[in-house]
């Protein structure tokens, strides 16, 4: 498509996989030095207490491969000082931050009577209080700029749940606490959007229409609703595309917003690129059982 991003600097949470991998990617591709982070930096990941595949390194070295700039850099979001620690180096090593993706999250807690008070503080501190605080250390800069960009990656969990009667994902456990920390995230998008509009600073939210089946959602157990009536599922690709809109966007004209990833680049008339941004996805389909 071009270098929609370049000469710009890129941190993408969780970025050793998944989504997070590809929006990785899908910037570097336009141009971005990518600042890759997440827990994993080399070898199998741990995820909902199974091994996962995946790694910074691995995201670095594809983003290399296709011509991009990145680095890769450790970063728990679940701790205070692993977070402070990550900042300050950025900082250090690049002066500053044009888009921040904030894109890590961990493993979905269980039914609400039996999520300890560990769980739920762990949580809660990846989920929102993590990209709050990179948001807080970053953020000035970019306003001081008078240019910036912060996705924040959420989930149509946010909504209400539809029912009754309810779906089984809803019933089972695990998407009440989930849910619960992503509409926080949503306010703190549309709440950070006003506080900082007309200083040239965009603020959006981001989320799949559908699922993207990652090594993260088939860690989670959800493949046992893959053949559930209804069930859709979508490419990578396709929040990657929509975080480089997002990216890219105008401050001034798209704010606030909290988007879902193929409604949105319907809506703006844009459509999804591989990852390279060399060509058109086409055809994809979902792996069903």
């Amino acid at each position: 498509m071009g270098r929609a991003v370049e000469g710009k600097v890129a941190v993408v949470t969780g970025a050793s996989r998944g989504i997070g991998e590809g929006i990785a990617r899908r910037l570097g591709a336009e141009g971005a030095t990518v600042i890759a982070s997440a827990r994993t930096m080399s070898g199998k990941g741990d995820f909902n207490g199974k091994p996962v595949e995946g790694s910074v390194e691995e995201t670095v070295a594809a983003i290399r491969a296709a011509g991009g700039q990145a680095v890769g850099m450790r970063c728990d979001m679940a701790h205070p000082r692993s977070r402070a620690e990550f900042a300050d180096r950025v900082l250090s090593e690049f002066g500053g931050v044009d888009i921040l993706l904030n894109n890590a999250v961990g493993s979905l807690p269980g039914a609400y009577d039996q999520v300890t008070d560990a769980q739920y503080d762990h949580f809660w501190e990846l989920a929102v209080k993590g990209p709050f605080d990179l948001i807080r250390r970053f953020g000035p800069g970019m306003v001081a700029r008078g240019q910036g960009w912060i996705v924040n990656l959420t989930s149509r969990a946010a909504e209400h749940p539809p029912g009754p009667p309810y779906p089984d994902l809803y019933r089972s456990g695990g998407m009440l606490l989930y849910g619960a920390g992503k509409a926080a995230l949503n306010r703190l998008t549309s709440g950070l959007a006003a506080e900082l509009y007309g200083k040239g600073v965009a603020v959006n939210a981001l989320a799949p229409v559908s699922l993207v089946w990652t090594p993260g959602a088939a860690a989670s157990g959800l493949d046992k609703y893959r053949s559930s009536p209804g069930w859709q599922e979508e490419p990578v690709e396709t929040m990657a595309e929509a975080a480089l809109a997002l990216a890219t966007a105008d401050p001034e004209k798209l704010t606030g917003r909290v988007v879902y990833s193929g409604e949105f680049l319907a809506e703006i008339g844009r459509k999804t690129h591989t990852l390279d941004g060399k060509s058109v996805l086409e055809n994809w389909k979902p792996a069903i059982p």
